[in-house]
């Protein structure tokens, strides 16, 4: 049986993948507010999967809160295990390394051009990583969209509830292509990841984009409800000057192409998009 470390343990991705995999892998858990970086053994760890990060604030962070967690507290990390002779070092980052939404899928070897701190200080964190990298300490990186699952917050449980109480919407104008991944299939990367310990960058995204509108009709769908989207003339203007980054995520695209990703790891996703928001729905 493997043995991982595995930090983030407490979040949304940490508690699925502990939940789904503790009986295929010895896991012990690291917590960077609760434990001394410099006590940590790491000597019969196979693998590192490094999950704990601040995440995207809508609210804001500055540049050296993202730069001491996102990229600090990585480095550091890895630098122990590779010291330790740890060989295999997962590191989960973003799509915000490519920059904002564009009409033109995204791919593992698309240009980088982060346009916020946080994009930027998970983009510098790859690098310093992939400078550590050698034949002896392997680094995978994962690059994801939006994740939804059970137990989600923010953008998309906001949208699932305004869904399941106000069943008439004026987003009928939408027209767009989004990106996301369901966290079974998220996690089930990361297990192959360490089934195959293959390093380099990895996208992870369920098998299909879907718009906006397509997302809401599946959440009413999954919810029972009826939903009706219709026009509303100079809407999107108003939202769009009022909540930027709201109409941002509602109207435009975001799109991967992941085909390398999945042909490299021979990589076939457990659930469907639409399994997926049923799970999200009503739970596992």
């Amino acid at each position: 049986m493997k043995k991982l470390l595995l930090t983030g343990s407490s979040g949304f991705i940490g508690q699925y993948f502990i939940h789904t995999y503790a009986f295929k892998y010895n896991i012990k858990k690291f917590s960077f507010l609760n434990d001394n970086l410099a006590l940590l053994k790491l000597d019969e760890i196979d693998t590192i999967i490094h999950l704990s990060a601040l995440v995207h604030q809508m609210g804001g962070a500055t540049k050296e809160e993202y730069d001491r967690i996102n990229v600090e507290q990585t480095l550091a990390l890895a630098k122990r295990a590779k010291e330790s002779g740890v060989k295999h070092f997962i590191f989960m980052s973003t799509v915000k390394v490519y920059g904002e939404e564009t009409d033109t899928p995204y791919t593992e070897e698309s240009e980088c051009l982060p346009q916020d701190d946080y994009g930027k200080s998970k983009l510098k964190a790859e690098q310093l990583l992939q400078v550590l990298e050698d034949k002896n300490f392997m680094v995978s990186i994962i690059r994801t969209p939006i994740v939804y699952g059970f137990g989600v917050k923010a953008n998309i449980k906001n949208l699932i509830n305004l869904i399941d109480k106000v069943p008439l919407l004026p987003f009928a104008d939408i027209d767009n292509r989004r990106s996301m991944v369901y966290i079974g299939n998220l996690c089930y990367l990361l297990d192959v990841l360490v089934q195959y310990q293959k390093g380099g960058v990895f996208l992870a995204s369920d098998d299909k984009s879907y718009s906006t509108k397509e997302l809401m009709f599946l959440i009413s769908k999954s919810l029972n409800k009826k939903l009706f989207l219709v026009k509303i003339p100079f809407f999107e203007m108003v939202l769009k000057k009022v909540k930027p980054d709201f109409h941002k995520r509602l109207y435009q695209s975001l799109e991967l192409n992941n085909q390398w990703t999945k042909k490299e790891l021979n990589l076939n996703n457990l659930y469907s998009f639409k399994r997926g928001i049923e799970l999200t729905i009503h739970g596992k």
